[in-house]
């Protein structure tokens, strides 16, 4: 699985480099001011998020509990980023009671790896 997370967390980074690129070259004359900072902001959450899913891959070879906060790290890039998307995108306001429970996956995926951290035995 930890293997999956990598991969998962690579392609992820592509698509946040792909997405970031069309929105700087293809979105400025078609969306509003407004809407291209929506979607960059599902940008840089997607690329910093997309990085957490190599790391908790990494983690998962030694900590196998790391999985979980990998699903619900990918859940958050699903539900936040792409909700913020398909909002900018489309202009349907309604998406954005979506964005929430995105960041709700992320927090929880941060807390999850922070708690995991801490039933681990100590180095020193």
């Amino acid at each position: 699985m930890s293997q999956r997370l990598i991969a998962l967390g690579a392609l992820n980074c592509f698509l946040a480099v792909a997405l970031g690129a069309f929105a700087a070259h293809g979105l400025q004359q078609v969306v509003s001011a407004r809407a291209l900072q929506t979607f960059q902001t599902g940008v840089d959450y997607h690329f910093m998020h997309a990085l957490g899913l190599i790391l908790i891959g990494i983690l998962a070879k030694h900590w196998p509990r790391a999985v979980i906060s990998g699903g619900l790290m990918l859940a958050g890039i699903v539900l936040f980023s792409g909700s913020l998307y398909v909002l900018s995108l489309s202009g349907i306001k309604a998406l954005g009671m979506i964005t929430p429970f995105g960041g709700l996956c992320f927090l929880g995926a941060w807390l999850w790896l922070a708690w995991l951290s801490m039933q681990q035995p100590r180095d020193d």
